[in-house]
């Protein structure tokens, strides 16, 4: 239709322009944020542009839902101080036919920041805050040494001095088997494990053995197959923010089966997808407050569109952090600003002009 083609045409160079704008933005809080830092250091500028060039994408990730907000609210306020949109309405045309091509660029942009997190966003942010981390002396460091996991429902308890993530070898092992009841039945020890194809080899296991009230000790000669794969102790320190979706629900499931608290990955993984919903939440929200402005429409679009992505970003983080602190669901914590940005969206949408 030729109104659509119109409004994308008008729609995308004001995009393009605050999406920039906001980008470059956030490139610099960060920037500044640390620069007294680099200086401290004496970090090099080429060393310093490097990791603000490793935040571009976050920085346009967070930029993306703010952008689509400005740019169509925007965009209907300039075609209504136009008088474009009172002739297109008394042609006969109603609003929300007008504005589905801007609902249909939100389904699109959504569908996009998923895919652009997962595949873009993660990989880079995590070589930024490791480089940033080496350049300001912060190392992270992985604490693989005196890891508990429980397996099976429980029955099988591992307890590891020190994980080699690396060789896949585990060192001062201990496995404590249970019964239904989680009363135990055996106890292996061994100084050292290595991961052999699909499962663990025990270096001079002993084995102790109750059988009726007795303790029997002996080499453990004919023992089970333990073959709880190597992520499941690695994965007791990565964080689920740097791992792809389909990787956090693995870190998800391992945590919850080892018996350790998995309330803070769930939540990063069902942010993932919230996260990705809040671009077209934000473009219903728009079409719902386009042409409420008359006059100063590029300062009230701009503050209107700040006004909204500080409320829903604040709002995420509350949630987020009473997820992962087990006060409320992990569900409700990453999609409850997007709910409730669709129920505002839903009353302004009755009051719209049309």
């Amino acid at each position: 239709m030729i109104l659509d083609r119109y409004l994308v045409k008008q729609f995308v160079p004001i995009f393009l322009v605050a999406i920039g704008m906001f980008a470059f933005l956030l490139i610099l809080i960060d920037l500044f944020a640390n620069l007294w830092r680099y200086l401290n250091y004496e970090v090099p500028v080429k060393q310093i542009l490097t990791v603000s060039l490793y935040y571009l994408p976050k920085s346009f990730s967070y930029a993306l839902p703010i952008s689509l907000l400005f740019a169509a609210a925007y965009t209907l306020g300039d075609l209504y101080g136009r008088n474009e949109l009172t002739s297109i309405f008394s042609s006969g045309i109603p609003f929300w036919r007008f504005s589905i091509m801007l609902a249909v660029i939100g389904v699109i942009a959504s569908v996009f920041s998923f895919f652009f997190d997962d595949r873009v966003v993660v990989p880079t942010l995590k070589m930024k805050n490791d480089l940033a981390s080496i350049l300001l002396h912060q190392q992270r460091t992985e604490d693989n040494s005196d890891i508990v996991i429980k397996a099976r429902n429980g029955e099988v308890i591992y307890m590891v001095d020190y994980f080699d993530d690396k060789a896949n070898i585990l060192n001062g092992l201990v496995i404590v088997e249970n019964d239904g009841a989680g009363r135990p039945t055996a106890i292996v020890r061994a100084p050292q494990a290595s991961w052999t194809e699909d499962h663990w080899t025990l270096s001079r296991p002993m084995l102790y053995e109750w059988q009726g009230d007795m303790l029997l000790t002996g080499p453990a000669e004919k023992i089970g197959t333990y073959s709880e794969a190597p992520d499941t102790f690695k994965r007791n320190s990565v964080q689920a923010e740097d791992l792809p979706a389909s990787e956090a629900k693995l870190l998800v499931a391992d945590l919850r089966a080892a018996g350790l608290p998995y309330n803070n990955a769930l939540a990063e993984y069902y942010h993932r997808y919230s996260f990705a919903a809040a671009s077209f939440v934000v473009m219903l929200l728009s079409i719902s407050m386009g042409g409420r402005f008359r006059k100063n429409i590029l300062l009230m679009s701009l503050l209107s569109s700040l006004v909204s992505a500080v409320v829903f970003y604040v709002m995420e983080m509350i949630t987020m952090m009473l997820a992962k602190m087990g006060y409320i669901p992990p569900i409700i914590g990453a999609w409850f600003p997007v709910f409730m940005f669709i129920l505002a969206g839903a009353g302004l949408m009755k009051s719209a002009k049309t």
